[in-house]
């Protein structure tokens, strides 16, 4: 996650609040799916970003899992996801993102 995207996931919280944003990522694997996660949860992991040492805490889930699924339309998942979904680690992505959130 670059620290131009950093920057802006930190003003809309600070703008909106921390209960009233979620992050939904689009990362191809699980490992980068965790680790930008991570920076959004507990902060910048390379020390580099506008989220170094921030501890945003906001909810963050993948646009492969399921709760996020269900909640857009089923043409417009085909038609913007519907690739995405029978071609990279659907299954992979959705553990390292439960992880990254706790459960």
């Amino acid at each position: 996650m670059d620290q131009v995207v950093q920057g802006e996931i930190k003003k809309a919280v600070e703008a909106y609040g921390t209960e009233n944003v979620v992050v939904i990522l689009g990362s191809p694997d699980p490992e980068s799916a965790e680790i930008f996660a991570e920076t959004v949860t507990v902060g910048d992991p390379t020390y580099a970003g506008p989220l170094a040492g921030v501890s945003l805490g906001v909810p963050v889930y993948h646009i492969l899992e399921d709760q996020i699924k269900s909640e857009v339309k089923e043409e417009v998942y085909e038609e913007q996801i519907g690739l995405m979904e029978l071609s990279l680690d659907k299954d992979g992505i959705s553990d390292a993102m439960k992880n990254a959130r706790g459960y």
